[in-house]
């Protein structure tokens, strides 16, 4: 797989360094895949979300996905909503990036979540893969005290 392009356009502190971005993606992303992952502050994640979904607030992230061999795709983070939903679910900075990450991942390898089959068999997904990383299942309450992961635990605390 050509290694994934990182651009960080964020200045907001505690954005994961390119290296664990590249980790996350080759994690879950098992074919040949031309991927660029954005870091952007939310004037950018908001013009992006209206005018390409018709929805004029700024989300968590974004996948464009352009299909083709190899899988072409782009992803684009938020630096402050994923700041801010990290604090208000109370989980780990670098654990919510990666799970953001695998999530616009799977996004750009078809997968979705608009019906609850759909939803199960990604949120699964997910899991598995964020397992292989060391982080904890995101969609359980004890995903920040319970992880694997010392590091992950002691950042928690």
């Amino acid at each position: 797989m050509p290694a994934p392009q990182i651009q960080i356009a964020s200045r907001l502190p505690g954005i994961p360094r390119p290296a664990r971005f590249r980790r996350w993606l080759s994690a879950a992303l098992p074919v040949n895949a031309a991927v660029t992952l954005r870091v952007v502050n939310t004037a950018e994640a908001r013009a992006l979300n209206r005018d390409y979904r018709k929805r004029d607030y700024a989300t968590n992230v974004l996948t464009f996905a352009y299909g083709g061999t190899p899988l072409a795709a782009d992803i684009v983070l938020c630096a402050q909503v994923v700041a801010r939903e990290a604090r208000e679910q109370g989980k780990p900075l670098p654990a919510h990036y990666a799970h953001l990450t695998v999530h616009g991942a799977l996004h750009a390898l078809g997968f979705d979540h608009e019906r609850p089959r759909q939803t199960m068999a990604m949120e699964a997904r997910e899991v598995e893969i964020l397992d292989t990383l060391g982080f904890c299942n995101p969609y359980t309450i004890d995903a920040v005290t319970e992880s694997p992961d010392p590091a992950v635990r002691r950042r928690a605390a």
